[in-house]
C-alpha cells in the first residue's frame, strides 16, 4: 500500500456545517479549535454537519471524511410512549429482571383498561396507603402538561398521554429531589459502541420535596425551564445553592462525602444506558460516520437504586449557568476529540480524494476496531478522551476466540443478580453473575440477539 505524506501547507482546516436550530455551543468550540463555518455559495466540502435531523440523501451521499450528528432511527426512543414500549417488548423477551430499571407505564388512551386494573390492584393491596402516579404528554419536552396524582379522578387528559408509576421515595439532598444528565455518545450501534460521559449535571427541584402538595411542580419537577422561573431559583438554598444545577463533579463529591462508594451506582447506570440502547440497536441501519449525543435522565432513589426517567434525543445545549458552561463546552470539545479526525480529512474533494475514498472513514474505523481492541485489552486511554469512558470496554468479561472474531457483534453482560434495590455499602463484595451476549443482526426483527455465554466474575 501506497504511503501517502501531505506537507503542511496541503493540509485545510476541517469545516463545520449547522442547521438553523444547532446549538450556538456546537459553533463556539469548533471555531475556537480553528475549524472553518461551510458557505453553501463556495465549493470546499464540509466535514462535520450538526443539525436536528437529516433526510435519506444525506445519509447515502455522505463520503469518508464527513460526520453526521445523528444515526436514522434513533428517535424510536425519543418519544415517551415509544421507548416505554420498547422496553416493555424487552421485558417481554428478556426478563423484566434485566428491566426492572423503568417504573410501570401505561399509554392512554389504549391502555386505559389496564391502567385501572393495575390501579385498583393497588389501592386494594396498599389499603389506606396511597399509591402516587405521573402523567406526562408523549409529545411534549421542558416538564409541559405534566403533574402528579393518586386519586383516578384527577387523571385527566385531552391527547394522548404515559402514566407511570411515581416515584416517592427519590434520594434526597437537603429535602431537594433531583435527577442526573448523563451524556452518552454513539459512534456506532453495529457494533454497539457506546460512550459515557464522566461529567455531566445534577438538577434540582427548587423547593424541598412534599408529597402532600402535589400541585407544586418546583417541589416534584427538575427541569431546568420550570425552574429557573421559580421564587427560590435565585435564593441559596441549604447545601444545593443557588440555581438549580450541580455538576456530577460536585455530587460525587457529596457522596464521598457521606462516606459512600458510588462505584456500584455507577455500574447499574451504565448498565441502564446499554440495555435501553439494546432495545433499538436491531433497527438502526448501518451508517458509518455517524454518531449520536443521548441526554439520559436518571432517578436515583434513597436506596441509591438508578431509575430511567426518559432519553433526550439532541439534548439542549444551551449555557444558562456556569455549570452549563463548564460540562457542555468540555462535552462537545471530548466529542470532537472522539470523532477521531485526521488531518487530511480536511482535503476533501482535492486531487487526493481518490486515496480518501479509497478508504475506510476514520470513525469507522474507530468504532470497529474498538471492540477487537477492547476483547484484546490492547484500547488505552490515550487513544481516546479523557472524560468519554467505553462502557464496553471497562466491563470485564471471559472472552472466547468465536465472538471475539465476529466483526459485527458487540459483547455485553447483563447483571442477573442486580434485582435487589438496596445499597450494600462496598460494591467490591458484590458478587455478580454475568452473561457473555453475541448480538447480531437476525433477519427475524423478534430474534435480534442470538448466542449467549455464561461467565462470572467479580462486579
Amino acid at each position: 500500500m501506497t504511503d501517502w505524506h501531505f506537507e503542511e501547507k496541503d493540509l485545510r482546516p476541517l469545516v463545520f456545517r449547522l442547521q438553523d436550530n444547532a446549538p450556538e455551543v456546537v459553533r463556539e468550540v469548533l471555531l475556537e479549535r480553528g475549524w472553518i463555518e461551510f458557505d453553501k455559495h463556495e465549493e470546499e466540502e464540509w466535514n462535520l454537519y450538526w443539525g436536528s435531523s437529516f433526510r435519506t440523501p444525506d445519509y447515502d451521499s455522505i463520503k469518508p471524511w464527513q460526520r453526521l450528528n445523528h444515526h436514522p432511527g434513533t428517535v424510536r426512543i425519543l418519544r415517551k410512549d415509544s421507548l416505554a414500549r420498547h422496553l416493555k417488548r424487552m421485558k417481554a423477551v428478556y426478563g423484566v429482571s434485566h428491566y426492572e430499571f423503568s417504573p410501570v407505564a401505561f399509554i392512554l388512551p389504549n391502555d386505559y383498561i389496564k391502567f385501572v386494573a393495575e390501579y385498583t390492584q393497588e389501592s386494594l393491596s396498599h389499603g389506606r396507603r396511597r399509591s402516587y402516579w405521573i402523567c406526562k404528554p408523549i409529545d411534549l419536552s421542558r416538564g409541559r402538561g405534566i403533574f402528579i396524582f393518586h386519586d383516578i379522578k384527577d387523571l385527566t387528559y385531552h391527547s394522548a398521554v404515559i402514566v407511570q408509576k411515581y416515584i416517592t421515595n427519590p434520594l434526597l439532598i437537603s429535602g431537594y429531589k433531583f435527577d442526573l444528565r448523563i451524556y452518552v455518545c454513539v459512534t456506532s450501534f453495529c457494533p454497539l459502541t457506546v460512550y459515557v460521559y464522566q461529567e455531566g449535571l445534577v438538577r434540582f427541584a427548587t423547593e424541598k420535596f412534599d408529597l402532600d402538595s402535589l400541585d407544586n411542580i418546583y417541589a416534584h419537577l427538575t427541569n431546568t425551564s420550570i425552574n429557573k422561573y421559580g421564587i427560590s431559583y435565585s435564593k441559596g438554598k441549604e447545601r444545593v445553592g443557588c440555581g438549580c444545577k450541580w455538576t456530577l463533579s460536585q455530587f460525587r463529591s457529596y457522596l464521598y462525602s457521606l462516606d459512600i462508594d458510588n462505584v456500584l451506582l455507577w455500574q447499574r447506570i451504565h448498565n441502564i444506558v446499554i440495555m435501553t440502547l439494546l432495545a433499538i440497536a436491531s433497527q438502526v441501519p448501518p451508517t458509518p460516520n455517524c454518531f449520536e449525543l443521548f441526554g439520559f435522565d436518571v432517578l436515583i432513589d434513597e436506596n441509591l437504586k438508578p431509575w430511567l426517567l426518559e432519553v433526550n434525543y439532541g439534548p439542549a445545549l444551551s449555557l444558562d449557568c456556569s455549570s452549563d458552561v463548564t460540562v457542555k463546552k468540555s462535552l462537545i470539545h471530548d466529542i470532537v476529540e472522539l470523532l477521531n479526525y485526521k488531518a487530511t480529512d480536511g482535503l476533501g474533494h482535492s486531487s487526493d480524494c481518490k486515496k480518501l475514498a479509497s478508504q475506510t472513514s476514520s470513525l469507522n474505523n474507530h468504532s470497529l476496531g474498538t471492540l477487537n481492541r477492547c476483547a484484546n485489552r490492547q484500547l488505552s486511554y490515550s487513544e481516546t478522551t479523557e472524560k468519554f469512558t467505553d462502557i464496553l470496554r471497562k466491563m470485564p468479561f471471559h472472552q472466547t476466540k468465536d465472538i471475539l472474531s465476529n466483526p459485527i457483534g458487540v459483547l455485553q453482560r447483563s447483571r442477573e443478580n442486580n434485582q435487589s434495590s438496596s445499597y450494600t455499602g462496598d460494591s467490591r463484595d458484590n458478587e455478580t453473575r454475568a452473561t457473555l451476549v453475541l448480538y447480531q443482526r437476525d433477519p427475524d426483527p423478534q430474534k435480534p440477539f442470538i448466542l449467549k455465554v455464561d461467565a462470572s466474575f467479580t462486579g
